[in-house]
């Protein structure tokens, strides 16, 4: 596969013995080669690509690597927020999903797309979302973002109908939009660990 991975891609392996290094003991019974694993940030000597394993629970969870050439297909958020597809989805009823399809029916200055248990069932079809459901929602920031712009897309997502949560992608890291418009600093978690930033696209701070 000659795509270029990001955090928050969801990959498909071309073999159960493709994930590498996973210590859970949950993972043997739950995953298999037809589920994705999504990308997380993390750097290995051995060039791999850093992963996370999504049981049926909340608590299940797991890190491991895997070899490029083990990835037969990809999902990035991005490509989950069409208004028709989501009008055709299964999980319509959701308020996660009706909140992903307001924000779908408007134009934003950026690309954005669709994260964690919401983007999982979009992808696969897996019911692991519920009406008490948080949305989780990425926005693509290679170039600094105005806080106007941003602080509307907030106002929209808190008069939403279930609890939603931006994660902002710089080419420095990924930072939580709600946190940096309250306090204007921010965790920003890179591939060697999270550092506080006022500007997270500065590479001085």
């Amino acid at each position: 596969m000659s795509t270029t991975l990001r955090p928050h891609d969801l990959i498909w392996l071309n073999a159960r013995d493709a994930l590498e290094d996973v210590t859970e003991s949950w993972v043997d019974t739950v995953w298999h080669s037809g589920l994705p694993v999504v990308v997380r940030r993390d750097v290995d000597a051995q060039g791999r690509i850093p992963v996370g394993v999504r049981g049926m629970k909340r608590d299940q969870r797991a890190a491991g690597w895997v070899k490029a050439g083990a990835v037969v297909r990809v999902c990035s958020p991005e490509s989950l927020v069409d208004p028709l597809a989501l009008l055709r989805s299964p999980f319509i009823s959701q308020p996660p999903v009706q909140v992903a399809l307001l924000l779908a029916q408007q134009t934003w200055p950026w690309t954005w797309g669709i994260t964690g248990s919401t983007g999982y069932a979009l992808a696969t079809g897996i019911p692991v979302i519920h009406a008490a459901s948080d949305l989780d929602l990425l926005i693509r920031a290679p170039q600094p973002l105005s806080r106007e712009a941003l602080g509307t897309w907030q106002q929209q997502l808190t008069a939403g109908l279930c609890r939603a949560d931006t994660q902002v992608d710089t080419p420095r890291g990924g930072f939580a939009l709600n946190e940096w418009l309250r306090d204007g600093k921010a965790l920003l978690k890179t591939s060697q660990g999270p550092r506080l930033v006022s500007d997270p696209w500065s590479r001085e701070e």
